[in-house]
């Protein structure tokens, strides 16, 4: 049997079953082939005609220059990300010094220390943190907070009856708020509160003397007194009889002023006297007599202000005739004295004078450029432009001033290629120090004031010395510029008699330029929010006000007239 089994294995004819083999070994390198002895012959694989084999697949062009692309795809992406979310990448930077300065504001705040003077409060910290970083938000959100916070403390001395306190609050709420209703109604109920603590006997004799003293109406006018008397008091008969002089008074004024053609004037006094006493006797005269003057004069001064445009444009700048620029507007300012556009025309003349006067200059013909200069003198004194050229004809015939022995710095030509005068070392140490004081002072905002110590006239002074020196001339020359920055930060602040001021100075700086009016009529619109909130609130001697400061700087906006219609209506 044995050797039958032993056959039968050894049959290569036999079913083989199929088997897995070593599992344990699948790993194992497969062993090398047994010899037979015969020599090794191995197969190289076909290739065919026309190709080459090649020991390494070639590379693609294409695809490199593909994935080349995307990438420059994905820089491009990630450079846009950075530049739109920079604020927020720049909110993840450490910033040790900002966020130490609004940590101790926000305790500050908490602690209930809003205001002060030796650097520790809430809105000097605040104020700190944003001369660190003028745009932040947490900064700007936290001087809000404290507003809201000095209203909420004005309305809890008000409670108390401590009226100085109160008003103190109201007031640093309005820098920080910029106004609004709620501000409006914590000043007239402080209003209301003083007038009903004051004996009424005081506030009637100071009525009279401020109405004897000839100041009808403001603050402390004798207008403004009756009313709080009679706010106290409405059957106080002296206090009415008192109203109704300051009544007539007013409406004598206004009918003065329209007689002189003052048409500004009239109408002022008319808004004043409608606030004061809405149902005054003499209110309708007034007004018919103002219609009908306004219509006559508008059309001559409209014509009047055209023909000057027209001969400034054609180079009719002055001289003999009636037919020049200047005769012109100044026919529209006889017109009405207090026309802006024959202001701002007169301006634009004495701008024209003043570039012929330095294209003289620069031609050498000082006694030409002098005479242009005294006549736009007469028109724009002030003239910042007007200033510096005058500094250049006089530096023509300076002589150093210093009489010491030191060196003289050596003359060069400026940007313009005009020749300084040869100066001393102590004379151009004084320029230096001016022009330091006068950058100052423009940065502070005393622009035209105080004299002596103003930006205006430190660059005169630095001018007298040098009147070619590029950088006195170009800061004085700047300083429109200057003004018009603080006039918007003023005006978004809600400072409009701040606002007004650097208007003002914009005016006698830059006499004629076109931006004024939209500068005006910017800070027009924002009387009449004051007054309108004014009204809202009760204070028509205020609105009164408000209006009239809107009215000066936009006489013809029909929301002037709309304001002044609704102070007519009475309360």
């Amino acid at each position: 049997m044995s050797g039958n089994r032993e056959n039968h294995e050894n049959d290569p004819r036999r079913r083989t079953e199929p088997t897995l083999g070593d599992i344990d070994r699948l790993d194992a390198p497969a062993p090398a082939p047994a010899s037979d002895g015969l020599p090794q012959v191995t197969v190289e694989p076909r290739v065919s005609r026309g190709h080459v084999r090649a020991s390494a697949p070639p590379s693609a062009p294409g695809r490199r220059g593909w994935l080349m692309a995307v990438l420059l795809l994905i820089v491009v992406a990630l450079v846009v990300v950075v530049w739109v979310k920079q604020n927020d990448l720049r909110g993840m930077l450490p910033r040790t010094e900002l966020n130490d300065v609004l940590s101790r504001a926000q305790q500050a705040l908490q602690d209930g220390r809003l205001d002060g003077q030796d650097g520790t409060s809430a809105r000097e910290l605040y104020q700190a943190a944003m001369a660190l970083e003028p745009d932040n938000d947490a900064a700007r959100n936290g001087l809000h907070q404290v507003g809201r916070a000095e209203l909420s403390q004005g309305d809890t001395a008000l409670q108390a009856g401590q009226l100085d306190q109160a008003a103190q609050h109201a007031a640093v709420a309005r820098e920080l708020l910029g106004g609004g209703s709620d501000i409006d109604r914590l000043d007239h109920a402080i209003e209301k509160a003083r007038a009903a603590k004051l004996p009424t006997d005081d506030l009637v004799d100071r009525a009279r003397q401020a109405y004897a003293a000839g100041k009808l109406d403001g603050e402390q006018g004798a207008g403004t007194l009756y009313l709080q008397v009679l706010r106290a008091n409405p059957g106080n008969a002296v206090a009415a009889h008192g109203l109704n002089q300051v009544g007539d008074a007013l409406a004598e004024q206004a009918r003065k002023a329209l007689d002189a053609k003052h048409d500004s004037e009239a109408a002022a006094l008319i808004d004043r006297l409608a606030a004061l006493l809405p149902s005054h006797g003499a209110l309708p005269a007034l007004r018919a007599q103002q219609a009908q003057q306004r219509q006559q004069n508008s059309d001559a001064l409209d014509e009047a202000i055209r023909q000057g445009r027209a001969a400034l444009g054609e180079g009719r700048i002055s001289g003999p005739g009636d037919d020049t620029a200047l005769a012109h507007f100044k026919a529209a300012l006889a017109l009405d004295p207090d026309s802006r556009d024959a202001r701002a025309g007169l301006g634009m003349v004495a701008q024209a004078m003043i570039v012929r006067a330095n294209a003289a200059i620069d031609a050498g013909d000082r006694s030409q450029a002098a005479g242009l200069l005294d006549q736009a003198a007469a028109l724009a004194p002030q003239s910042a432009d007007l200033a510096a050229a005058r500094a250049r004809i006089a530096t023509t015939d300076a002589t150093p001033s210093d009489a010491s022995t030191a060196p003289a710095t050596k003359a060069a030509p400026d940007d313009a290629g005009l020749v300084s005068p040869a100066l001393s070392a102590a004379q151009q140490a004084q320029i230096t120090q001016l022009l330091q004081r006068a950058q100052a002072a423009a940065t502070r905002g005393d622009i035209m004031l105080p004299p002596g110590e103003s930006a205006y006239d430190l660059y005169r002074q630095a001018l007298a010395i040098d009147g070619n020196n590029a950088e006195a001339r170009h800061g004085l020359q700047a300083l429109p510029v200057q003004v018009e920055k603080q006039f918007n930060e003023a005006l978004a602040a809600g400072r409009l008699g701040a606002a007004s001021d650097m208007l003002a100075n914009l005016a006698e700086l830059a006499p004629g330029d076109p931006a004024q009016r939209t500068l005006g009529n910017r800070l027009a619109n924002a009387w009449l929010d004051q007054a309108d909130r004014q009204l809202a609130s009760g204070d028509r001697v205020g609105a009164a006000q408000s209006l009239n400061s809107a009215r000066k700087l936009a006489p013809d906006s029909a929301r002037v007239q709309e304001m002044a219609i609704r102070l007519q209506g009475g309360p």
